[in-house]
């Protein structure tokens, strides 16, 4: 960005029906390298725990972890399709810049507030304890073989998701491409998962702060 000229950047179309492939190819692949990016961190130590026990096991830890971690990120990579489509209904509505910064408060509030309202559900504490349990969930859930990695990493996958999804939205709220609003949601998610407190504890404070964030942006 230092160096190009802003007329040989590429930049989403404003507008909804002027997306081709190429742009949505494009969005996509910049949610999906994102997804990876901050939301394999937190899935560490289900990982380690999952080869730890296929060392014990005497099977092959590392080809088993491989596709246990495959199949966890290929449930973050078919988010990025959601990722992408909400992208684009917002560029067309006018709510994301050509920049992919948020200028509109009462859509970025309404996400937050969104946000904050999912950390009270059952289904977030649910999911959360989920993830704050590694070894609760091999035990559980524990398949043998290839294919058993492969659905183990699947199910964590979609429990994960079910965790995080609203959080990751608020990347819409900070910049989508704000490396800064990346790496504190990627702290929040890892906080999340590995702080020794409760879970129905954990989500609230979040909750709050999400509520909190959201009313600033509206009286700001």
């Amino acid at each position: 960005m230092t160096y190009q000229p802003m007329s040989s950047m590429w930049m989403p179309p404003s507008e909804a029906l002027a997306w081709r492939f190429i742009d949505f190819a494009l969005v996509y692949f910049m949610w999906a390298v994102m997804m990876a990016a901050m939301m394999l961190p937190s899935a560490i130590p289900m990982i380690l725990a999952f080869a730890r026990v296929c060392r014990q096991q005497n099977k092959a830890a590392h080809k088993l972890a491989y596709l246990f971690a495959l199949a966890y990120l290929s449930i973050w990579l078919l988010f990025s399709i959601v990722l992408t489509l909400l992208q684009w209904q917002m560029h067309g509505l006018a709510w994301l810049s050509p920049m992919m910064d948020n200028q509109n408060s009462i859509s970025a509030a309404g996400i937050l507030f969104s946000a904050g309202f999912y950390q009270f559900m059952p289904i977030k504490n649910a999911c959360l304890t989920h993830c704050k349990t590694p070894m609760g969930f091999l035990l559980n859930e524990w398949q043998d073989g290839p294919v058993g990695a492969f659905n183990m990493g699947l199910k964590h996958g979609a429990t994960c998701l079910g965790c995080c999804w609203t959080q990751m939205l608020i990347m819409f709220v900070v910049g989508v491409m704000n490396l800064l609003g990346m790496a504190l949601m990627t702290l929040l998610v890892i906080l999340e998962k590995t702080m020794p407190l409760e879970s129905k504890l954990i989500c609230k404070t979040v909750g709050v702060a999400f509520f909190a964030w959201g009313t600033f942006l509206l009286i700001d």
